[in-house]
């Protein structure tokens, strides 16, 4: 299937870099995905996207257009998963792939859950963090959506989706294994941006190898007995992975999570230590330093909303 017809959900600091990116290249039939508050608001304002302002073709939950998408891009935060996996619903034919760009590993099955049947690929994006400030975004263009199937029947849709990649100029990496990869990525936000988000540390703190560091390994030990207790192939090659991956971070960068408590914005801690915790319950594993740091990022973001009460 050539990929014509694109629905984006979410164009903040992820979904804006591939609106903007399929926006100017102008070959496919792009649609953002918009409640009618945001409508508004985008028709007003636009999106500032490294000091340019952009303007969209957005659609409804309703799609009075009855527009059907070949591929449907997610890349709100997780708090917004819901309500996108509720209203895409008429813009899926069965030929549609979905990705879903959500940090976490629990996006994919939430999406199948509701529809069973449709054709989801594993994937995320990895590379130099997006600055978002109210609608200003600014990207230096560092980053790779990375992505794959772990079931064999949807190698075609693969192969769809890397065409219409190198179509457009998006960069991309099909690894081997995809949910080796994708724990990975999971490690990294568990570990790296929940510490980040405690100490208010940048990239370099955790680089100098101090005390932010040996709390982030903590958290990356615990992420490798789970993996080990769900099957991960090589999940023993996790940690050493992620420490190379902190090494070519952006030393002055600040993780997505940090960005969240620094603007007054709820983190995914759910999706993160959360979601740790609840698969430690599962598997009978003691996770203690991702139950404390869950409770003190919550109580961050308890103090977050008594101040905005106040």
């Amino acid at each position: 299937m050539k990929i014509k017809n694109v629905l984006i959900c979410g164009i903040g600091a992820i979904g804006s870099i591939y609106a903007v990116k399929l926006l100017e290249n102008n070959i496919c039939n792009l649609k953002i995905l918009v409640d009618t508050a945001r409508l508004e608001r985008y028709k007003q304002n636009g999106l500032d996207f490294n000091e340019k302002r952009y303007d969209f073709d957005y659609i409804l939950p309703q799609n009075d257009e009855n527009f059907k998408a070949d591929l449907i891009i997610i890349a709100v935060k997780s708090n917004g998963l819901k309500w996108v996996i509720k209203n895409i619903k008429n813009f899926l034919k069965k030929e549609t792939v979905i990705m879903s760009l959500l940090n976490g590993i629990t996006s994919e099955d939430e999406i199948l859950e509701e529809y069973n049947n449709a054709k989801v690929l594993y994937s995320y994006f990895v590379g130099h963090t997006s600055t978002r400030l109210d609608r200003k975004i600014t990207f230096d263009g560092i980053g790779n959506i990375i992505f794959g199937t772990l079931n064999d029947n949807l190698k075609k849709e693969v192969e769809d989706v890397e065409n219409f990649f190198k179509e457009n100029n998006i960069t991309y990496e099909i690894p081997k294994d995809i949910n080796y990869a994708r724990f990975c990525k999971f490690m990294m936000n568990v570990g790296l941006n929940q510490t980040s988000a405690l100490s208010r540390a940048s990239y370099k703190i955790f680089q100098q190898k101090g005390a932010n560091y040996h709390l982030m390994l903590k958290l990356f030990e615990e992420v490798s007995i789970i993996a080990k207790a769900m099957g991960v192939q090589n999940y023993q090659n996790l940690i050493p992975d992620a420490l190379k991956y902190l090494d070519l971070m952006i030393p002055d960068g600040k993780s997505s999570m940090l960005q969240d408590i620094l603007n007054n914005n709820k983190t995914e801690v759910e999706i993160f230590s959360k979601t740790i915790i609840n698969l430690a319950k599962k598997y009978n594993i003691n996770v203690p330093y991702n139950q404390v740091v869950y409770d003190a990022i919550c109580a961050l973001e308890e103090n977050i909303t008594k101040s905005e009460k106040n």
